[in-house]
């Protein structure tokens, strides 16, 4: 297992900071979709419009209750609690890790998810998430280095800005997914009634083509805010493994990602796309960056 290096700590790190730039560029389009949301309660209720975003944010900040964050969380990534026997193997690694961090060790709360991949990440602010096919594959060693490095996510802040930006973007992914249904009956409608009419036919083409559009202003927002957010997290993955290395547990790590690569995990995504598409670089890479932290490691 791993030793203590010093006092740990929630510190904001640089790609803590850069996080927040993929949830500002979001901002316009999530309140432009609460603005849509809006308009037809302000016509039948005179409700005014700064209810909605307050109301929005607020219910964003509970989700960073510990309490709540579990309750909320664990069901939407289909978490579950760990059973006996995942808690005989999590425990012992859970009470040594928190001790090397000089933590308590109820502050985190480590939920499980039934999947055949080799995987586990923090959200929220307070929860881990690991794969039953990850405690039944890794050593007890190995684990702990990746627990200690979804720690470290945790940590330096990694999730804050990650779970603000997927709360924002709830309402925007409503909107794009509304507006291709809709694009999508008018559509319909038009072949089915309005066949015999050229002009209403016209019309309900250019209704099509509004919805469609508006449908992809919005699918586009999230896009790019997804690109910007993984350029982001790739970074974070680094800075997550440089910790768990000072916290005494790089060598557990990285022979738990060598795990991974010899499973067919972790490869290099090919194309720039792809690239974009992924938040994690690849697994050779960590490893390779984790043996030279251990060769000459910094203070």
């Amino acid at each position: 297992m791993g030793s203590a290096t010093g006092r740990s700590r929630r510190q904001i790190d640089r790609s803590a900071v850069a996080a927040l730039f993929p949830v500002v560029a979001l901002v316009p389009f999530w309140l432009l979709a609460l603005a849509v949301v809006w308009l037809p309660l302000w016509l039948l209720f005179d409700v005014p419009f700064w209810i909605l975003p307050v109301g929005w944010v607020i219910a964003g900040i509970a989700l960073f209750v510990p309490s709540v964050q579990t309750l909320v969380l664990s069901p939407v990534f289909g978490a579950r609690k760990p059973t006996p026997e995942e808690l005989a193997i999590i425990t012992p690694i859970w009470r040594e890790l928190a001790v090397a961090a000089n933590l308590p060790q109820y502050r985190y709360t480590i939920r499980v998810i039934d999947s055949d991949e080799l995987n586990a990440f923090a959200c929220g602010g307070n929860l881990l998430i690991v794969t039953s096919f990850a405690l039944d594959e890794l050593t007890s060693r190995q684990l702990s280095g990746v627990l200690a490095h979804e720690l470290s996510h945790h940590l330096g802040l990694h999730t804050a800005a990650l779970t603000i930006g997927h709360w924002l973007s709830l309402p925007v992914l409503a909107l794009a997914r509304i507006g291709f249904y809709l694009q999508n009956v008018a559509r319909a409608a038009t072949d089915s009634f309005a066949s015999h009419s050229a002009a209403l036919t016209a019309l309900g083409r250019v209704a099509a083509a509004i919805l469609n559009g508006a449908a992809w202003v919005f699918l586009a927002a999230l896009h790019a805010s997804d690109a910007l957010s993984n350029v982001v997290a790739q970074r974070s993955e680094f800075e997550a493994d440089r910790r768990a290395v000072r916290m005494g547990y790089g060598r557990a790590l990285a022979d738990a990602l060598r795990t991974l690569i010899r499973l067919g995990g972790g490869n290099r995504a090919v194309g720039w796309r792809a690239r974009l598409g992924t938040s994690h670089p690849p697994a050779r890479t960590r490893v390779a960056r984790i043996e030279a932290m251990l060769r000459h490691p910094t203070h």
